[in-house]
């Protein structure tokens, strides 16, 4: 089959602009689409001129504009609980496949939940989360979970950053709007609410040693339960702040209590919504290179004996999303996706191009 367009939007942002050299790379003429014509058009100029649209989320016509049926749209428009809505919303009118570079639990439960079942009526599909958050851990979770067989009854997803621990503007403001939003468990056979950052865990790493995580909602809690009906716990925890990640779970509770507060709340809503204001950079080449990453999926008994446990290494969290993103999206917009509707990645790839998809994006297995 003929290859489909790629529309990036958002794509003179930190990882849009990523983004668009790893499509580039990648032998890709991308779509570039964003709010500046005059950033869009230099980025454009740098990457051999690459065709523009100008697009804004305040704007969902100008989205739905672009796109044809069975394009390929990446969006990296975040924070994604603010502004994402309109891009999946063009995505699902005009029949194209949707990927996004969210990490928000609150939106993707809104994904899954509510445009889900929306995409698979329009018969297209859905990819939310396709980045290091938390695409790395479904492939982990299903080797292992694969291996450890029915016995298997609770999975502990570990996503662990090493050295380098600068973020993007678009990522700081996706974690406090995390911690402010719902968020949601999966414990005794069951999806639950719970806020993000609910829980500080101790977990060990590849070589053993023990670090701090927080506990958050992944696209894990959606795909695992339904391929290993065994399962009646799932936990994710992301690695970020180290031995600080112990004052989170306070300030999590204390911001979701007073979010509750009519005028504490309003306060706290306009804050979150300056810190949104768009994308303020991120890390160097320089400080990306010096980063590195591992995510660890463990299985455990009922009991709560460790069955067997599945490694991945590699690059720093940008790296790795900007170039998963990339590979996804040509993936899709050559082969195309059979199922429909809002998909983890096993589910959409096959877990054996997943795997291939995953190395090349520069994370491997590690026994």
């Amino acid at each position: 089959m003929n290859a489909a367009r790629i529309v990036v939007f958002g794509a003179t942002g930190y990882t849009g602009t990523l983004l668009a050299h790893a499509l580039v790379e990648r032998g890709a003429r991308p779509i570039l689409a964003g709010r500046s014509q005059e950033k869009l058009s230099l980025l454009a100029s740098q990457l051999g001129n690459l065709e523009t649209h100008i697009a804004d989320v305040s704007d969902p016509q100008s989205i739905r504009e672009i796109l044809r049926e069975g394009d390929v749209l990446v969006s990296t428009v975040g924070p994604f609980l603010r502004w994402g809505d309109a891009a999946i919303s063009a995505a699902i009118e005009a029949g194209a496949i949707y990927l996004d570079s969210t990490g928000e639990p609150g939106f993707i439960q809104k994904v899954f939940e509510h445009y889900g079942p929306l995409a698979f009526k329009r018969s297209t599909t859905l990819l939310t989360a396709s980045g290091f958050d938390w695409v790395p851990g479904n492939l982990a979770s299903t080797l292992a979970l694969k291996e450890a067989g029915q016995s298997a009854t609770s999975l502990e997803v570990s996503y662990l950053l090493n050295g380098t621990s600068a973020e993007s503007g678009g990522a700081k403001a996706s974690a406090f709007a995390a911690l402010m939003a719902p968020s949601f468990a999966y414990r005794g056979g069951k999806l639950i609410s719970e806020r993000t950052a609910a829980r500080a865990m101790r977990v060990k790493d590849i070589k053993g040693k023990s670090r701090w995580v927080l506990s958050a909602g992944g696209t894990e809690h959606f795909t695992m339960p339904e391929r290993f009906l065994q399962l009646r716990n799932v936990k994710v925890g992301l690695g970020l702040y180290g031995s600080s990640s112990v004052v989170f779970p306070y300030i999590s509770a204390t911001l979701n209590a007073l979010m509750k507060t009519p005028l504490l709340g309003s306060f706290l809503r306009n804050a979150m919504q300056r810190s949104m204001a768009g994308s303020s950079g991120g890390p160097s080449e320089a400080e990306r290179a010096s980063g590195s990453t591992n995510v660890i999926a463990r299985t455990y008994s009922s009991d709560n004996k460790l069955l067997n446990s599945v490694a991945l290494s590699g690059v720093d969290g940008f790296t790795f999303t900007a170039n998963f993103l990339a590979w996804a999206a040509i993936h899709a917009a050559t082969h195309g996706i059979q199922d429909k509707g809002a998909l983890g990645p096993v589910q959409a790839f096959g877990l054996e191009t997943l795997t291939e998809g995953i190395r090349q994006s520069g994370l491997t297995l590690v026994k």
